[in-house]
Parts: C-alpha cells; structure tokens; sequence
C-alpha cells in the first residue's frame, strides 16, 4: 500500500497535463455532437457503397460500363428487352442495328430510345444512326466493332469497361450485383477467352485469305476465299478465343489510337481472317508488354454447344437455367424471342417482369399495386447486391486465384 502511494506521488508532475487534455477531448467532442445533433443518432446503413453521415465508408468507387448491343433483321425487340434488363443510369448504351435490318426497324428502336424518360434524364443510351453493313464470318464484323468503341471513347463521362452483347443475349444477375463486384477489380483487366493452341484452326482460319464484300458494296454476301494459302506469322503470335469480351478503357484506347503501330498491322492482317473478331483483341493484348498480363481467361457468358460443336451454339431453354444460374456467369447465350427461359429469369433473379426495367437501388418508387418502381429514381452511386453477386464473386475469386490467373495468361 505504501508503495503504490509513493508511485503516485511520483507521477503526480503529469496529472494537470492529462486532466486538461481529457477536458479539452471532451469539450471538443461535445461541439461536434451538438453542431450537428441528428448524426449522432442516425443508425450506419447497411446497404454497400451507401456512407453514413458521421463515419464514411471507405469503398471502392463504383465502375461506368459501356455496352454494346448489336442486332439484326428482326431484332428490335430483343434489344429493347435486353436494354431494359441490363440497363443502370451508370453506364453508357450504344444500339447497333446493322445495315439488314429494315429501316423501319431503325426507325422504331430510335423513337422508343427518345419516347422513354429515363433515358431522357440521364442521356445515357444512343442508337447509331448511320448502320454498318456486316457480314457474319467477315472483318466487317470487327469493322463495326471499331467503330462503336470510337463512338462511346467519344462520351463526356469516363467509363471503365467495354461489353459487346448480341440481341440474343440476357443477363443472368442484377447491374447492382455487377457493378458491385466489379468495383473491387483493377480498371486495367481485360477479360477474354484466349489461347494460341489453335489446332485445326490454323488450316480453317490462319492459312486461308478471305474477303469480305461488305467492304465495298451495299448489299450483304458471304465471303469468299482466295486460292492461295498464307503462312503463319512470324513477326507475332496468332491467338484465338471468343468474340464477347470485357475490355478495359486503357487497352482500348491503344487499340483505337494506337500510338504502338501493333494495332494497325493486325487490323490490316485480320481484314483477310475468317471471323476476326475472334482473334484480333486477343492477338493485341497478347502481342504487347503493356497489356500481356491483364488478361483474365475468361468471356464471362454461359454458351451451351452441341457435341460435336456446330456453327451456332444451341439456344437455351428452361431445362438450362439452374445450370446457368450455377455457373455464376453475368450473362448468357443465345435465347430465342420471348422464350419462358427469359419470364423466369426475369421474375426469380432481376425481380422484374417482362416490358420493365431491372430495378437497381437506383429505383426507389413503390412496388404497390403492381407498379414501377422505377419510374422514381435515387442516388445513381448506390447499389444493392442481391445473392447473385456471390456468385460472381465466387468465380471472380476463382479467376483471379494465383494458380489460375498467371497460368492462364496468353498460353
């Protein structure tokens, strides 16, 4: 006992210092309580990417997608249903209906674009309005690619992302969950199928010189081939893999500005390569030190084939939506117009129905008696994942996981 006086004692020179200080912590922390006397009291929300008013979150900034969605003859209607289940006031929508399509057809995608109001509000959806004509297994494919990259690297806002979808695709999880998922991941990935293990296609598609009428007339044809044979390159590596890719904003900005000439000697080479789209992005972002090591393997969709695969992949139906919703993909093809597939997907995973939007945190309307939520709209910075992300960022995990994700890398 008397030890423990004597320490006091000792020590009695700093207490004036710490009582003032303690006085002084108190003091301050009053003020800023009554300065704003609401905040103190007000519940953190539990919703990601939202801030509370006294503790800011730190959370990455949400991602701006840019979409491409492509069509043809007789597409309109799928690409308005497509629009209206991907569709988040974040991102950037260009609607391409190539030359084939009626005018008509053109003519209503347009009005429909300028008739809705969220589209008004938020001017984020535009319809190309001079079409490209565009053969299937051509460059013409690849030309009008080009072109509608040039066209959304043109918009005010940056954008992260650059995703291609045809009329025949869906969406198999929420933008919410996507974009949530996402704003986890490096700007620069690039996520496309690849490999330079080609096997037969050397002979089907390197070797052979085609070309395509679309580049020079007005009326779509098919391809035709030359009856010499080219050698492999030498100068650079061919790589192949799928023609639906998620590109980022830097490896497309080199790819349309090109201030290495890799982007323009490929272009020239891939105007006599069948189905090009296939191979061009895949040849340049493994054919440069920059852009090498960005590469996820990976194309992001469920595609189902026959066995043996044929031309075209089968197109999906209700038998296939577990194993799709399993597979943790953001999206999916191909689907036949109106299919009860899409009904499905629509009612149990965008929590939507068919001639809606897909709501996001961003619709914050009431539900009742059947209507839109959508129609009143909140804070664009804001999402709500459903179970869907998890998924996602499962597989996310998987592809990104050290012996898969360098491994796998533009072999």
């Amino acid at each position: 006992m008397k030890r423990a006086h004597i320490r006091f004692i000792h020590h009695k020179k700093w207490s004036t210092p710490i009582i003032v200080f303690t006085i002084f912590v108190v003091i301050l922390l009053l003020t800023l309580i009554l300065t704003n006397p609401t905040s103190s009291f007000k519940p953190k929300s539990s919703t990601p990417h939202s801030k509370s008013v006294l503790f800011d979150e730190i959370l990455p900034e949400l991602p701006r997608l840019a979409y491409l969605i492509s069509g043809t003859k007789n597409d309109g209607v799928k690409m308005k249903r497509l629009l209206q289940a991907v569709y988040h006031p974040r991102n950037y929508y260009l609607l391409h209906l190539d030359l084939e399509s009626l005018d008509i057809e053109r003519l209503e995608l347009a009005k429909y674009v300028k008739s809705e109001f969220v589209f008004r509000d938020f001017g984020n959806v535009k319809v190309v309005g001079k079409s490209d004509l565009v053969t299937y297994k051509g460059p013409t494919m690849l030309a009008s690619m080009l072109h509608s990259i040039a066209i959304l690297l043109k918009l005010p806002k940056s954008w992260d992302w650059f995703i291609n979808l045809s009329a025949s695709d869906y969406p198999l999880m929420t933008q919410d969950d996507i974009l949530h998922i996402f704003s986890y991941l490096p700007r620069d990935l690039n996520f496309l199928e690849h490999s330079s293990n080609i096997g037969y296609k050397e002979f089907s598609r390197v070797r052979p010189i085609i070309i395509d009428p679309g580049l020079y007339h007005l009326k779509k044809s098919g391809v035709f081939w030359a009856k010499e044979k080219r050698s492999v390159p030498a100068s650079f590596k061919v790589f192949m893999g799928s023609e639906w890719v998620m590109l980022s904003r830097p490896f497309l900005e080199f790819c349309i500005w090109g201030w290495d000439n890799l982007p323009r000697t490929l272009l020239m080479y891939y105007t006599n390569f069948l189905y090009s789209l296939e191979g061009y992005f895949h040849t340049i972002v493994c054919n440069h030190k920059d852009y090498q090591n960005t590469t996820v393997n990976h194309d992001l969709h469920y595609i189902k084939w026959d066995n043996p695969p044929r031309q075209y992949p089968i197109n999906l139906t209700l038998k296939h939506f577990e194993d799709m919703i399993q597979s943790g993909v953001p999206f999916a093809r191909t689907f036949a117009t109106n299919d009860p597939v899409l009904d499905k997907i629509d009612k149990e995973i965008l929590r939507t129905s068919h001639g809606r939007f897909s709501p996001g945190a961003w619709c914050v309307g009431t539900s009742s008696l059947g209507k839109d939520p959508c129609i009143v709209y909140g804070s664009i910075d804001v999402v709500k994942p459903s179970a869907g992300s998890r998924s996602l960022e499962k597989l996310v995990l998987k592809l990104l996981d050290t012996e898969n994700f360098r491994s796998r890398q533009c072999k």
